[in-house]
């Protein structure tokens, strides 16, 4: 994965509290600062040993961790150099996550060889989406629950965000949208 994912896990912790413990998640993760930059890939057994790293340090389970990591990632590519293709994806929940997969293609301009999930939505109305997520990677499923959460809070809609389970190659996720 890329260091903009570790970017936004050190911004994550040091924008919700006290700064001497991203200094303990780094020994504890064994990782140094260099390991934060935003444009290069990183093997992702150390995205991981980080997301746990947090986990362990904040005294959280993984599950939820990754949820809130997923809730802060929206808000952190909000505040990016991506911003602009935030705010270019669309104006509301369901045009964002019908989106995303263009996003992604302008992602992989910028940082070539990026792995990027892909989402496609199964069904849309003003109530409810039915998104199928697909990745390389296996047991992100929390972290797409809280993009989907971030998402919400991100256009000022409320709602409920559930894992379906695997379909078709993919994860199925339900949004649902309170009037």
């Amino acid at each position: 994965m890329y260091g903009m994912i570790h970017r936004a896990a050190r911004q994550m912790i040091l924008s919700s509290g006290d700064p001497a413990v991203w200094p303990q998640i780094l020994d504890r993760a064994g990782l140094e600062e260099s390991d934060f930059i935003t444009g290069q890939s990183y093997p992702d057994e150390v995205t991981f040993s980080l997301i746990g790293a947090v986990a362990a340090e904040l005294d959280l389970s993984l599950e939820e961790t990754l949820i809130r990591f997923g809730r802060y990632w929206i808000r952190f590519a909000d505040e990016s150099a991506f911003a602009h293709l935030m705010k270019m994806a669309g104006q509301t929940v369901s045009e964002f996550c019908e989106n995303l997969d263009r996003l992604h293609a302008n992602i992989n301009l910028s940082l070539p060889g990026v792995d990027v999930p892909s989402f496609q939505v199964r069904s849309s109305d003003e109530t409810a989406l039915r998104i199928t997520y697909v990745s390389s990677r296996t047991g992100l499923e929390p972290f797409v629950t809280g993009l989907f959460e971030g998402l919400l809070v991100h256009f000022g809609q409320t709602g409920q965000v559930r894992c379906l389970g695997p379909h078709e190659g993919g994860i199925d996720f339900l949004v649902t949208l309170d009037g």
